[in-house]
């Protein structure tokens, strides 16, 4: 049986993983785990409804949001090796520790719609090394591929930690003892899948390449794609992720006309990079339909993007189509 704590330790000797970023990950976690004993009560703690404020990107709050920002924002702030954290849920970075030596940027509880109803959700976050010099925005808007470790906790049917430090890919599971042991190393993702997760609601917004993709795949064995397709949708883009990662898919959000100013929903530096480094340890693909995802430089903290990410021979399809 392979502890977190094992794990870590092995990554750390392997891989030449300095202290701070063992320290930094340890530190994620932990706050994850305290995250999970809220979600687990519910009801029973008065934690679910909504909060009755909003975020930076103007949307509304549940209670769930505001506690699990909190309780990630109290626990880097302890922590040493933390110079700096950024999180979806608020207007600006928050600057912690002057000696630290990482940055670290999390959705604290993605598929927040999900949380009154008792379906998966969970907390994503991104891991940077922190340039030289005083900390501004600039520090945070770094290429995905710059990331030194990413992962989210799934509070699922089972509590699963999935984690990469660029070394692969590592899932765990919270046993009785609120401890993360090791229950798969190195998943990898089909490059070829018959599945595919897209709101189709919004299918009447999508531009041409998009309207194509899915009625490409709507047509089946009958098609030009000559297979029948598939379609999930949980509306929670992390236990989204997670499927794929354990059974191979692609997942859209892409960018639609009802904004045109606006490249896409998803946000960049919360979601989609961390998610897109994860799958791609995994053998992956992600795209923003024109380029690599973890190519993209930010241009802000809160920068939102088109996604398409999964199995690769669906990503570089939609990519060409859009070519």
């Amino acid at each position: 049986m392979t502890t977190f704590a094992d794990y870590l330790h092995k990554q750390s000797t392997e891989f030449s993983l300095d202290n701070q970023l063992i320290e930094t990950v340890r530190t994620i976690v932990n706050a994850c785990i305290t995250i999970n004993s809220q979600v687990r009560l519910g009801a029973l703690s008065g934690v679910l409804g909504e909060a009755g404020t909003g975020n930076v990107q103007g949307e509304a709050q549940k209670k769930l949001d505001v506690i699990a920002n909190q309780i990630l924002i109290d626990a880097l702030k302890n922590c040493p090796a933390v110079a700096g954290l950024a999180s979806e849920e608020e207007d600006d970075f928050v600057s912690t520790n002057e000696q630290g030596q990482y940055l670290v940027l999390f959705d604290p509880l993605d598929g927040s719609s999900n949380i009154d109803v008792n379906l998966s959700i969970g907390t994503i976050f991104s891991i940077l090394k922190k340039p030289s010099g005083s900390l501004n925005t600039a520090s945070f808007l770094q290429k995905g591929s710059e990331q030194v470790g990413a992962g989210y906790v799934l509070y699922g049917p089972q509590t699963l930690l999935v984690l990469t430090l660029k070394h692969g890919v590592a899932i765990f599971t919270l046993n009785a003892q609120s401890e993360f042991i090791l229950s798969k190393l190195n998943p990898t993702v089909s490059e070829q899948t018959a599945e595919f997760a897209i709101n189709m609601s919004n299918q009447r917004h999508w531009e041409a390449p998009v309207q194509r993709y899915i009625s490409e795949l709507l047509a089946g064995k009958d098609g030009v794609r000559g297979k029948n397709y598939n379609m999930r949708w949980v509306a929670s883009m992390v236990a989204e992720v997670h499927r794929i990662l354990m059974r191979g898919g692609v997942f859209l959000y892409p960018k639609d006309n009802r904004d045109p100013s606006r490249a896409g929903k998803l946000r960049l530096m919360y979601e989609a990079n961390p998610l897109s480094l994860v799958l791609e340890q995994a053998g992956a693909a992600s795209s923003n339909a024109h380029q690599r995802m973890l190519d993209i430089v930010p241009e802000g903290l809160h920068q939102r993007v088109a996604v398409i990410l999964g199995s690769r021979e669906e990503v570089d399809y939609v990519t060409q189509l859009h070519q």
